[in-house]
């Protein structure tokens, strides 16, 4: 460790009273606030060994000693079972569970200095919900300590749970069914001794929680277009896909939107037709941009708020990214993206800093 605990020192819009954030479970962070600046750690990783939680507790040890502060709260995930969650709620101090999209939005405002409302894009793999639900593309009107969900991506089943995340070709036969073409999984999928019942399953709804997650929907379209099917890493499927994207167009017709839940079904109806994966990484990403910005000019025209936060892991996807932004500024929307921070969970303990500093302010 060095002789500087921290990593990263971002201004705040105001400042607060010192509170420690402790970030989630994949790609940790930790994030103690002095006067008007959060410091943020390196990154301590994933929070899946004994190791990697006694390095956690060593970083906010080391962090709160080296800045000379006593933090009077505590910012954590919503969810209940990540070590971080539990080592802040054993601290007797106030703890202040924050919503894992709001983090990610507001680490963004933070980062830009902004202490207005805003809206809030937030797109990744998983973060909980207020009702236990599996979020990860969210619309979100963010203001102060609070926030608002306006709207989500449309929902997926996600078969066998977390196991998806790792087999994209589980999210495509998900998406299949939803089309009515359950009866393709087997014939589709023979590769997989699971696709024989996979049907049955997502008929029943055993085990296939549903998700609006950015990163599901990204896994459906590489499973359809036979993109790392089995992946060796969360997340190896949908960078292939990213790689491939080189010249990327519009599905016309390619999503719908209604009351707040943005439907990108047609456009993975198409990937299931197209034999050329090259060709369907480009559509998916044209159409995907356009869509995404289409959601957020509506909520912007409703809100009157023309400021959007881009945030979570899927905006570490510079294709996605630059065609989201070129299409809000054509809607004259400001997009707000990382500067110093990372756009994924290394930068979610930020916005929980800030949040609870706001909650105690309130």
């Amino acid at each position: 460790m060095t002789a500087q605990p921290y990593q990263i020192v971002i201004p705040l819009p105001r400042p607060g009273p010192s509170v420690l954030a402790v970030g989630a479970f994949l790609k940790n962070t930790i994030c103690v606030t002095r006067g008007d600046k959060a410091y943020l750690s390196p990154v301590i990783g994933d929070l899946d060994s004994a190791d990697a939680c006694r390095r956690f507790e060593a970083m906010v040890q080391a962090l709160c000693a080296g800045l000379e502060v006593e933090p009077m709260a505590v910012a954590h995930d919503l969810h209940p079972d990540f070590h971080s969650t539990r080592f802040a709620q054993g601290l007797g101090i106030p703890a202040f569970a924050v919503q894992h999209h709001h983090a990610h939005a507001t680490a963004i405002a933070a980062e830009h200095g902004l202490d207005a409302p805003l809206l809030g894009l937030s797109l990744d793999g998983f973060g909980l919900g207020p009702g236990n639900e599996s979020w990860g593309g969210e619309l979100l009107l963010v203001e102060g300590s609070g926030y608002r969900r306006l709207g989500h991506l449309a929902l997926l089943a996600q078969p066998g749970g977390d196991i998806a995340a790792r087999e994209p070709w589980r999210m495509a036969a998900a998406a299949l069914h939803r089309m009515g073409r359950g009866a393709e999984i087997p014939f589709r999928f023979t590769d997989h001794k699971a696709s024989a019942l996979l049907g049955h399953l997502l008929d029943q709804g055993l085990n296939c929680p549903p998700s609006s997650s950015a990163g599901r929907l990204f896994d459906a379209a590489c499973g359809l277009l036979d993109v790392h099917p089995v992946a060796e890493f969360e997340g190896q499927a949908p960078m292939a896909l990213e790689a491939m994207a080189t010249a990327p167009e519009i599905l016309p017709g390619g999503y719908g939107l209604r009351d707040g839940v943005l439907d990108l079904l047609p456009l993975l109806d198409h990937l299931s037709h197209c034999k050329d994966a090259a060709r369907g990484a480009n559509l998916f990403h044209g159409t995907l941009a356009l869509a995404l910005a289409d959601w957020v000019a509506q909520a912007a025209e409703e809100t009157g708020l023309h400021r959007v936060a881009l945030g979570g892991g899927c905006f570490f996807n510079r294709v996605l990214s630059g065609l989201l932004t070129a299409h809000l500024r054509e809607h004259a929307i400001e997009p707000l993206t990382c500067r110093t921070i990372l756009p994924g969970d290394q930068g979610l303990s930020l916005g929980q800093a800030w949040i609870a500093i706001q909650e105690i302010n309130q």
